[in-house]
């Protein structure tokens, strides 16, 4: 697993994200090594060694001030690497890497804690030559020593689903000296992304896990000592967490950090559920909002904070990949193991009715695992694509090699379908599941089709609610579950549940993290693939896409696996926006230009003191 370099964002699955090639790096280079200040998966860096500071970033933003958001339900833990509890927000913002990626960038990284890394031209180890100056945010020297304990401890006790994809491929990890540390990886596998892989595990401080006795694997209230340019200030638990900025940050002056982290502080109120947050936005009791309700968006931004302009809405675009929502089949139940039985149920959620009806329009459908970019399968497969997919045919979904790539079934405005609840009625008759006397549909053992629906948010009740009418409409028995976030986490941890919303968030750059959401070896255990999806094909096309060695080959390799995961119907996917619908209190300024692939409310936007003071005079907060 690769992990995420946002130190922002949950450590949660992969990628080594950066670089699209558009200029030379500064490198040194010998028949047996390459030396450099960063390292692509394809190409040439963006950035030479002596850049000044991000293209994107606004280097004079001024420090100071707070920016507060908000979280959803509550929390028992401040340790995001483990199964138990439930993690607060930005959790993992303590710990920095040997790496880190752009939001300008799609494939490539740059030294943090190292300041180059040397590899040789099969990228069959990495030696990275870490800073002497990098320390832990109480003073403490980061060494090698840390990097091959967290490297040793997230082997060992991190996620099950990261040690069984790390340990195929990492052999060893040495100390070469204090800031010197080299990896090592396992002949026979794909070596492409590796170095990019483990210089984006979180580093953590041995001498803070030795000498407080903390167990790795168990919830705790005590974040581990990390190294980044925040530091926990305050927490009341389940309520409130509040980050301070690190005045002593040992990186504050690299160019990479340059014009980021510019707040004091970092405050998150939690709310039980969506509608209360907003009432609490509206209050100013906290002042930046990302709104994913397009009802509230269209309809309740008429408060007076907003009438008179101390708050305002704003949509700059957003470049990211859709997140892949989807109403998720848990393929572990016998029931869905039919894919007609799948497709029917898919049938009957109606987009156009929903977004007409209950989103005012403002959404478009996903139909790909990679949509709102270039990667997405369309048409029919070109040449590349087929030279994948021909060789593994007997593997393949139909339609997958002689058909148009599958995409979400479409419906009239109307809540119910007559043409496509014929379709799904069918589907479900030759699947054996017959309509009885009652009109629910039974298989031939007398066994009621029933579908239970999860759902932890308030908001989602008017979208579920309709979609359980037109499955009872086609005889299936279902149920709406609401239940509380600690009970979702839960049942997703222990896959108790036949269908949840969820997420299936790929990259622009995928690699072995695909094993994780779509892989065989992984499907039964791994937290990151509720689905519990798993097929030799996709294995085949995953190591497809691990092997690419060019651009092009890793377009294809991806285009030919988004063909079969969608031709497998796992999934009912929903919706995304290709801008970001988000308000806040008028006083956070953010560069002209944003990057494509983040919004860096977090990262890179900075306070307006004056406007604060002006606001605060006014009584708005």
């Amino acid at each position: 697993m690769k992990p995420s370099f946002d130190r922002f964002g949950a450590f949660v699955r992969g990628a080594a994200m950066a670089g699209l090639i558009t200029s030379s790096v500064i490198i040194t280079a010998s028949a047996e090594t390459i030396t450099s200040h960063g390292i692509s998966t394809f190409g040439e860096l963006k950035y030479s060694a002596d850049f000044p500071h991000l293209d994107y970033v606004n280097p004079d933003a001024p420090k100071g001030g707070e920016i507060s958001i908000w979280g959803f339900g509550a929390f028992d833990s401040m340790h995001p690497y483990t199964t138990k509890g439930r993690a607060g927000q930005l959790s993992s913002m303590f710990f920095e890497s040997l790496l880190e990626g752009t939001a300008d960038e799609a494939d490539a990284v740059y030294g943090l804690v190292a300041e180059s890394l040397e590899y040789p031209a099969d990228r069959s180890h990495v030696i990275f030559n870490m800073r002497p100056e990098a320390r832990f945010s109480d003073g403490s020297p980061l060494t090698a020593a840390d990097v091959v304990f967290s490297y040793e401890t997230l082997r060992d006790k991190g996620l099950p689903s990261f040690r069984a994809v790390i340990e195929k491929q990492i052999e060893s990890a040495e100390i070469l000296s204090p800031h010197r540390v080299k990896f090592t990886f396992k002949q026979g596998i794909a070596t492409r992304d590796l170095p990019l892989t483990v210089g984006g595990l979180p580093i953590f401080s041995r001498d803070w896990y030795e000498s407080s006795g903390a167990n790795f694997e168990d919830s705790t209230l005590t974040p581990g000592l990390g190294s980044g340019p925040y530091v926990l200030d305050s927490l009341d638990v389940g309520q409130q967490i509040i980050y301070r900025r690190n005045p002593d940050y040992w990186g504050k002056d690299l160019p990479i950090n340059r014009g980021r982290h510019n707040f004091d502080r970092i405050r998150i109120e939690y709310f039980a559920d969506y509608n209360s947050a907003f009432e609490g936005f509206k209050a100013g009791t906290y002042t930046f909002r990302t709104e994913a309700s397009s009802k509230i968006w269209a309809t309740g931004y008429d408060f007076p904070a907003i009438e008179k302009g101390w708050a305002v809405k704003d949509t700059p675009p957003d470049g990211t990949l859709a997140s892949g929502q989807s109403f998720i089949f848990n393929l572990r139940r016998a029931k869905f193991q039919d894919i007609r039985v799948r497709e029917a149920i898919s049938l009957m959620f109606n987009f156009e009715w929903s977004n007409k009806t209950l989103f005012y329009g403002i959404y478009a459908r996903i139909n790909s695992f990679w949509e709102n970019s270039h990667l997405k399968a369309t048409a029919m497969p070109n040449e590349g694509e087929l030279a994948l997919l021909r060789p593994i045919a007997d593997l393949l979904p139909d339609g997958v090699l002689d058909g148009e790539a599958v995409k979400a079934p479409t419906s009239s405005e109307r809540q119910l379908d007559r043409r496509n609840l014929r379709r799904a009625s069918a589907l479900l008759d030759e699947a054996g599941w017959d309509v009885g006397d009652d009109g629910m549909r039974r298989n031939a053992d007398g066994v009621t089709l029933k579908v239970e629906i999860l759902n932890d948010s308030q908001a989602f009740d008017r979208v579920i609610n309709p979609y359980v009418e037109n499955l009872r409409a086609l005889g299936i028995d279902a149920v709406h579950t609401r239940i509380d976030n600690a009970q979702m986490t839960e049942r997703e941890r222990n896959f108790d549940f036949d269908m949840l919303t969820g997420n299936f968030r790929t990259q622009l750059t995928p690699g072995s993290e695909l094993e994780q959401y779509f892989g065989s070896e992984s499907a039964e255990f791994s937290i990151f693939n509720l689905a519990g999806y798993g097929s030799e094909a996709a294995d085949r096309l995953i190591a497809d896409v691990k092997a690419a060695q060019t651009r092009s080959e890793l377009d294809d390799a991806i285009r030919a696996l988004d063909r079969v995961l969608r031709a497998e119907k796992f999934w009912v996917p929903q919706w995304f926006r290709n801008i970001h619908t988000i308000a806040y209190y008028d006083m956070y300024r953010y560069p002209d230009a944003l990057p494509p692939y983040a919004l860096g409310t977090l990262d890179f936007w900075w306070l307006d003191q004056q406007a604060h003071d002006s606001l605060k005079a006014a009584g708005a907060f």
